[in-house]
């Protein structure tokens, strides 16, 4: 027997004409069509949209155990449009799709060594372990005497079990440089049309699911002073501005390793990007650029690099603190209001701080996922911790987590941050490379420093795309390699 037949694909064994030669798949075939025209028939135009609806999928699974990769690229996407669809179709588990994507990507990569085992041996990593002893934390809060409920930490099952899955996904099917690229597009193309969506609702307003969405509780936070925080198709105007502002970075800085009509690709991404933070009304949002061009610069090791980049910094934030120009526009003077230490909403934010340090100091695991600021409303309305905002996601942490949880994930973020900018500036000698991880350390580290403001880090779509960066960014040397693209490797591009 060939040896090389253990490594082939069940789903790559028979194609083309070969597989209705036979006269078993030539009744089956007659039977399908049989029963396709009877659906037709029977249902009309519900039984079109189902047939389609089935081929489709069909199609999409055959191509997906392929190639797992798909399945990532699948996450991504739906990971930003999601909750916006929530706001349309009303009454399904929407929540669970970015689970099946998962558990049929890891079901995947399985298939795909069939009659072998699959090497995990990628994937094996400290940033691993450190997601692995999180979500055993996160699992451990099932128990937390203070939780009350199960169904809470059902609904933030994510901050642990996506955190560590995910990046599992990252290290086996982000492997090579043509995959980096496109997890760039993918993540790019989302980013623009979140920018259009959010510009048709500042020009021509909010339509009917939109509407009574607003109506329904998110006018309270989302209209103020009778002008629209623009939220596009994200869950809320906080997360759609720390989300644009993380593009405007990352793929500005990712432009410089690439040319022609990808570099324009790129470019147009961050602008937009940075157009989408501006719009969203977000003041917060305006520390990704900031701290994310910061850490570049510093990133870059060049004394002339640094001294421009501080000095352009600088400029901005006098624009925003000493000067009242542009005052006129509505965005810009929300966001000048960030630059205010007495701005009355911080003022809130710090007494509310108050209040959860008086409450958490005798529960070091926090109050349980899930129980913490407004989305805990829902599950109980009266509980303490339901009527604090939050806010900040380091703060939902803390409340949720307790400063164990919120040390840790301190922890992991610096550590992987930290070692990461430690390989670009000492270890990496690919200019190329050093671009690409930059651009992702200097995101990360922007969506870090907002999230001290608002809920960005673990909220959709920031969260996945944060968990495959981390992922990226500590394993450089794959894509520092010019041979990688010609090994072996588990998926095909």
């Amino acid at each position: 027997m060939n040896t090389n037949d253990n490594n082939i694909n069940p789903f790559d064994k028979i194609s083309g004409s070969a597989g209705i030669a036979k006269p078993k798949a030539i009744i089956l075939l007659l039977i399908g069509l049989v029963v396709i025209a009877l659906m037709l028939k029977k249902l009309e135009v519900a039984g079109a949209g189902i047939l389609f609806a089935l081929l489709f999928g069909a199609v999409y699974l055959y191509l997906l155990f392929k190639n797992p990769v798909i399945g990532f690229y699948t996450a991504i996407g739906l990971n930003f449009v999601l909750l916006g669809m929530a706001r349309y179709i009303q009454g399904l588990p929407l929540g669970f799709g970015i689970d099946g994507i998962m558990v049929i990507t890891f079901l995947a990569i399985i298939f795909s060594r069939f009659k072998e085992r699959v090497d995990w041996s990628p994937a094996n990593k400290d940033i691993t372990i450190l997601a692995g002893i999180w979500l055993g934390y996160c699992i451990f809060q099932i128990v937390n005497p203070e939780a009350r409920m199960i169904e809470p930490w059902i609904a933030g099952r994510g901050i642990g079990f996506y955190f560590f899955f995910f990046i599992i996904l990252t290290f086996m099917l982000i492997n090579t440089n043509q995959k980096l690229d496109t997890f760039l597009y993918v993540w790019g193309v989302f980013s623009i049309l979140a920018t259009l969506k959010g510009t048709v609702q500042m020009i021509f307003g909010v339509d009917y699911a939109e509407q009574a969405w607003l109506d329904n509780g998110g006018a309270e936070t989302h209209i103020l002073f009778g002008k629209l925080r623009v939220f596009s198709f994200f869950s809320d105007a906080g997360q759609f501005g720390g989300n644009q502002g993380y593009a405007g970075v990352v793929f500005f800085i990712y432009s410089m390793a690439k040319k022609g009509f990808t570099k324009i690709f790129f470019l147009t991404v961050s602008i937009l990007g940075i157009y989408g933070m501006m719009i969203s009304g977000t003041r917060g949002s305006i520390a990704v650029p900031l701290a994310g061009f910061m850490t570049f610069f510093i990133l870059r090791k060049n004394v002339r690099v640094l001294s421009t980049g501080v000095i352009f910094l600088a400029l901005i934030f006098i624009f925003f603190k000493f000067t009242l120009i542009a005052n006129g526009n509505d965005q810009i003077r929300r966001m000048r209001s960030a630059f205010d230490p007495n701005e009355p909403s911080l003022m809130v934010r710090k007494a509310n701080q108050q209040i959860l340090k008086g409450y958490l100091a005798s529960r070091p695991f926090g109050g349980g996922i899930g129980h913490a600021g407004d989305k805990a409303q829902r599950f109980l309305p009266n509980a303490f911790l339901s009527n604090v905002a939050t806010d900040s996601w380091y703060v939902l942490i803390w409340a949720e987590l307790g400063i164990i949880g919120l040390t840790f994930h301190l922890f992991i973020l610096f550590y992987v941050i930290g070692k990461a900018s430690y390989k670009v500036m000492f270890k990496i000698r690919d200019p190329i490379t050093k671009f690409k991880m930059s651009a992702l350390i200097s995101g990360m580290a922007g969506v870090m420093l907002a999230s001290y403001g608002n809920a960005i880090l673990g909220g959709m779509p920031t969260a996945l795309l944060i968990y495959a960066s981390m992922a990226i960014m500590s394993n450089p040397e794959i894509f520092e390699n010019p041979n990688i693209e010609e090994t072996p490797e588990l998926i095909k591009a």
